[in-house]
């Protein structure tokens, strides 16, 4: 991917991962627009980031993905990118019943809320010399964790709608790509000191998304991403018993 030059679009945009390559992308010379939950975060993400936009969007509500969509084309006519990064993750307990709030916010926001703003966009997309639309999935999505079962699920099917949306615009000018971040030091799982820092994960993540590659992946999250096949669940095993000492 071309890094400079673009008018990008980041959900999710306004804390973890989401700022934290918006702001990667800002300094490059891009314009960026960010969207998120939280009014507060974002405002400290652009006044932190002069130049940098935000457009206020709920991703779980198709209304406001239609009118968003539509706000960016007539604002930002030169939109080139679509970055589909929010994303929710709460811990369940997966050995009871369903929260059933849990489930529907997780599956709208991870999964309905990217393909529904990818729908929106790709008609505007396709209209550029040179567009792309990036999904930001997980390596959870190659090795799930018992207590993240459904967001675990929700980003592989992000993954396999990805490999389907790739193809179908593959005689067009939108690439589709693909990031698949290991676990990062970020809110959405309260700093874990385990984790990959957040300022290695986009210092590594940005040269590898400078290259001609459709899949994102720094060094630690490939052994995951190459893991499915008939003896998958022999890691999904392992890493679930480090974690939770099933």
């Amino acid at each position: 991917m071309k890094l400079a030059g673009n008018t990008i679009f980041i959900t999710g945009g306004g804390s973890g991962i989401g700022r934290g390559l918006a702001e990667a992308l800002h300094k490059l010379g891009n314009k960026v627009i960010i969207s998120g939950r939280s009014k507060e975060r974002l405002e400290e993400t652009i006044q932190a980031n002069p130049g940098m936009s935000a457009v206020e969007l709920n991703i779980q509500d198709p209304a406001s993905v239609n009118s968003v969509a539509q706000q960016l084309i007539k604002e930002y006519p030169d939109l080139n990118v679509l970055f589909n990064n929010a994303g929710i993750y709460t811990p369940e307990d997966p050995s009871g019943l369903v929260d059933e709030d849990l489930l529907v916010q997780t599956v709208t926001t991870n999964l309905l809320g990217p393909i529904r703003m990818a729908s929106a966009l790709q008609g505007h997309l396709k209209s550029k010399e040179e567009a792309y639309i990036i999904n930001t999935t997980s390596i959870l999505g190659f090795v799930p964790v018992v207590q993240g079962a459904i967001y675990s699920a929700t980003k592989a099917a992000l993954h396999s709608y990805t490999l389907t949306q790739r193809y179908i615009l593959k005689d067009t000018s939108v690439k589709v790509l693909e990031i698949a971040p290991p676990l990062v030091q970020t809110q959405m799982i309260n700093y874990d000191p385990n984790a990959m820092p957040l300022a290695a994960f986009i210092e590594e993540t940005m040269n590898v998304l400078g290259t001609d590659t459709d899949e994102v992946l720094v060094e630690s999250a490939k052994m995951y991403r190459n893991n499915p096949g008939p003896n998958e669940s022999i890691l999904v095993k392992q890493v679930n018993d480090m974690l939770f000492g099933q």
